[in-house]
């Protein structure tokens, strides 16, 4: 039983020891959009925070637990956002499973009608909503301006973030996002 406990203590540490290679190595796949993405050396702790989902349901970022997370902050009425999303909703497509998931936070006064109409137009109706009106959670993870897109690891720390708006659908997006989730060229 002891020898088991060790084995898995190990097979968790190289594990998470692959994810820090794995971060340091990205620099690489900084191209075109992604220029601007600021990579940590390694990942960092975020602060626990609560928002709710689009039924009024408190949760928190452990809700993705055991999933790679792009986390994008936007708004209704930011102009950047409504450009951006539909590359959001395109990476959810070609990227999405079980362990990749675009989640998109809401954050500020942001009805569901307006929520609702805004993800419509822009045809991202496939993208996780959250909703953060108190901005409670942007301002914990020190969301400086929208959008803010932040890369989670399955352990629900921050691997990196880009602030601005990208287009999470292209070429150099996707080669980041596969090589850092480890999905290779799928």
């Amino acid at each position: 039983m002891i020898r088991m406990m060790r084995l898995a203590v190990l097979y968790i540490a190289l594990g998470a020891g692959a994810n820090s290679a794995m971060a340091q190595g990205l620099e690489d796949f900084l191209q075109g959009d992604m220029r601007i993405m600021i990579l940590h050396e390694a990942p960092v702790s975020v602060a626990r925070v609560r928002f709710t989902d689009t039924e009024g349901v408190e949760m928190g970022l452990d809700a993705f637990a055991g999933q790679y997370v792009v986390l994008n902050f936007w708004a209704t009425w930011c102009a950047p956002c409504r450009v951006e999303m539909p590359s959001l909703a395109a990476l959810q497509e070609t990227m999405g499973s079980t362990d990749f998931s675009v989640v998109t936070v809401a954050t500020g006064r942001n009805p569901m009608p307006a929520v609702n109409r805004f993800l419509r137009e822009v045809g991202a109706t496939n993208l996780s909503v959250v909703l953060d009106p108190s901005q409670d959670m942007a301002r914990a993870m020190d969301v400086s301006g929208l959008p803010t897109t932040v890369l989670l690891t399955p352990e629900g720390r921050e691997a990196g973030r880009l602030v601005g708006d990208a287009d999470w659908a292209g070429d150099a997006a996707l080669a980041l996002l596969r090589a850092w989730s480890g999905q290779g060229d799928s």
